[in-house]
């Protein structure tokens, strides 16, 4: 028997909330022309996953409404350790449950023409430029109906904008805190990096509630335009009653850079997407990934790096710790169409299992269409390794202790590319706490 995957909205529902939200009537088409879209799509087939009884569309409240924080002292802890509370002028943007909780862009930014706000703002306000990006040249509406669904739907999210020859030195930093077990996420996140510009992104997911059933669906776009460099951080960590649909993709025009660092830390069912599109010539995508999962949630990993541009570069390395009766796909693509000549694939897949009835499988895929390429793939699954256990308890470790120290040492090349020390010690306790 599977789910029911009648909408749970209609029409009128979706002009309602949009003109509610006074959104340009070219966004209230959108949604519209989405939602018809959603009614006829299908679900998305993910590889070796089966998805007919997850719960992606069966949900009570579209929206619900928080108050916002006065100050960043009134986060609450999981969020708190997060940000730089000592330094209150640096550039964050909080968002509680489906409402805009907190901004902050420094005026030398603004100054500089840097949009940093909210997605439903931005649609009223910086209305022509959004409307150039949104699902136009990255996830596109009708690819299938969690896509579709989104586009309808779309009731969060961020949207930054960095103009030509801007450089950010300072990482930008959005904080998505999930704490009503009734809200459902449908964050849209679209960054726009014009010519010769730079910009660390990173953002964190945080459930601090239990949920029964939820439902999230996150779609990413990164634009980087001529010699544009993005890189772009996350780290999910949402509660094990969520079902879970993330879709990050990036476009990398001429001579640009699109480097992925995310940590996957959902306790519920996931089926996470990362596609990176290099497009223009010389362009380079890195994605790294790290996942754990636990418990008897099941999940699905696609990494793609599709190669158009001549010259260009794709590499992808993915870690990931399964435990309990916890299981999921990696699925690793390295796509090089035909003219893109003198191009590189590379990718790395690695899953390391600590029990008996945990399931992990890593399948690296290379589709070369062009002859004048380099590429490259390896995989492996497996159990920690007892030479490596065997050398550190002969130093005196404890066996728990030991394989601790393995486990953070295999998850290491992720963990150590995200650029805000607050992030990185949270994956690394996040890591800390669902292994042990």
């Amino acid at each position: 028997m599977t789910v029911e995957t009648k909408l749970p909205v209609d029409q009128d529902y979706v002009s309602s909330f949009s003109k509610g939200q006074g959104e340009p009537e070219w966004f209230t088409k959108f949604r519209s022309d989405a939602l018809t879209k959603a009614d006829e799509l299908g679900l998305p087939r993910p590889d070796k996953t089966k998805i007919d009884k997850w719960n992606f569309t069966n949900f009570k409240n579209h929206t619900v409404d928080s108050a916002a924080y006065q100050s960043l002292d009134e986060l609450p802890e999981a969020a708190k350790v997060l940000v730089d509370l000592e330094n209150r002028d640096h550039n964050l943007y909080v968002q509680r449950n489906n409402s805009p909780a907190f901004l902050a862009l420094s005026d030398s930014l603004k100054e500089q023409g840097v949009i940093f706000t909210d997605i439903i703002t931005a649609a009223k306000e910086h209305s022509d430029v959004l409307q150039k990006y949104f699902m136009t040249d990255g996830v596109k509406v009708d690819e299938h109906k969690l896509t579709a669904l989104h586009a309808a739907l779309v009731n969060g999210g961020a949207f930054l904008y960095v103009p030509k020859n801007v450089e950010i030195s300072e990482p930008i930093q959005a904080v998505y805190v999930h704490d009503n077990p009734e809200a459902t996420l449908f964050n849209h996140v679209l960054v726009v990096a014009e010519d010769n510009s730079s910009v660390t992104y990173v953002e964190n997911y945080v459930s601090t509630t239990d949920v029964e059933e939820g439902i999230v669906n996150i779609v990413t776009e990164v634009v980087a335009n001529q010699n544009a460099k993005v890189a772009y951080g996350a780290v999910d960590n949402l509660a094990s009653g969520v079902t879970t649909y993330v879709n990050r993709r990036g476009v990398a025009g001429r001579d640009a850079r699109i480097d992925w660092a995310l940590g996957m830390m959902n306790d519920g069912d996931t089926i996470s997407e990362n596609v990176t599109n290099l497009v223009g010539d010389g362009s380079i995508g890195d994605t790294k990934s790290v996942v754990v999962g636990r418990g008897k949630q099941k999940q699905n990993f696609t990494t793609k790096v599709v190669h158009f541009g001549k010259n260009s570069e794709g590499y992808i390395l993915k870690h990931g710790v399964m435990k309990d009766e916890a299981s999921s796909i990696f699925n690793g693509i390295g796509k090089i169409e035909h003219g893109a000549t003198k191009s590189n694939a590379e990718q790395e897949s690695r899953v390391l299992m600590l029990s008996e009835k945990a399931r992990g499988d890593a399948n690296p895929i290379l589709l070369i269409d062009e002859d004048d390429v380099t590429a490259g793939h390896a995989a492996s699954v497996g159990r920690v390794d007892p030479l490596q256990l065997y050398y550190l308890m002969s130093r005196g470790i404890p066996k728990k202790e030991a394989e601790r120290l393995i486990i953070h040492g295999f998850l290491a090349p992720v963990v150590n590319q995200l650029p805000i020390e607050g992030v990185k010690k949270q994956l690394v306790d996040v890591i800390e706490g669902k292994v042990n």
